[in-house]
């Protein structure tokens, strides 16, 4: 169900389940975060295969649940969320067709979103008395603001690339997403790290900028004949 494969600096995860446009089961949770921990790449990307990208949750598997194993599905998609967020590599979602429900939150949990002109984004659950919930309630008002946030969730409407990216949900559309990530791959590992960090950090903002400055004396340190080789 998760495809790995690697290409220098970047490793390309893939949802591999396209006759059920990628939704996820617990076992393709499980693989999923597995194979985000595991990457030592400093880019990874995230994809679906076929004309996906990703549905989210199965829905078979949740009409199976009772109320706590809900519950618990919830959490587990959580879970592999917060590792995709917390990976020290920087996460690509390329968004090629369907990002829905839970498909759409594991995106929002990517440092970067790139869309192709195909990519339809949408929170589709409210129209039949659900809604995902592997962080989205989180990160979506993040990304658009309260405001939008609500009334996009709430109407379940769906909307495309273009529309996607005027309210936020994508930073870019391009017919070859990969090359965005191609291009972030090309700067310093250690310092895409950092940078990763320190712009996720959720603390205090003197306790940011206090991390912030060290962070950089850090990199400072370490990348010195780097910047002699700038000025010469």
């Amino acid at each position: 169900m998760i495809q790995t494969d690697a290409d220098g600096r970047i490793r390309r995860i893939t949802i591999d389940r396209p006759d059920a446009r990628n939704a996820l089961t617990w076992e393709g949770l499980d693989a999923l975060e597995e194979a985000v921990e595991s990457a030592t790449e400093p880019v990874v990307t995230l994809e679906g295969a076929g004309p996906a990208f990703c549905a989210g949750a199965d829905l078979d598997v949740v009409a199976d649940l009772d109320r706590d194993e809900a519950e618990a599905f919830a959490r587990r998609g959580q879970q592999v969320a917060r590792a995709i967020e917390e990976s020290p590599s920087v996460v690509v979602a390329v968004i090629d067709g369907a990002a829905r429900g839970g498909g759409l939150e594991l995106a929002l949990a990517c440092d970067v979103r790139v869309a192709t002109p195909a990519a339809t984004f949408g929170e589709p659950g409210v129209t039949f008395g659900l809604f995902g919930a592997w962080g989205g309630t989180a990160r979506l008002p993040r990304v658009l603001g309260e405001g939008d946030a609500l009334e996009f969730a709430l109407s379940g409407r769906v909307v495309g690339a273009e529309e996607a990216l005027r309210m936020g949900l994508v930073s870019r559309i391009e017919d070859e997403p990969q090359s965005v990530a191609a291009a972030i791959a090309e700067n310093a590992a250690d310092a895409l790290t950092v940078l990763k960090r320190r712009i996720r950090d959720d603390g205090e903002r003197t306790i940011q900028e206090r991390r912030e400055a060290r962070a950089f004396g850090d990199l400072v340190a370490a990348h010195a004949d780097d910047l002699d080789a700038v000025l010469e």
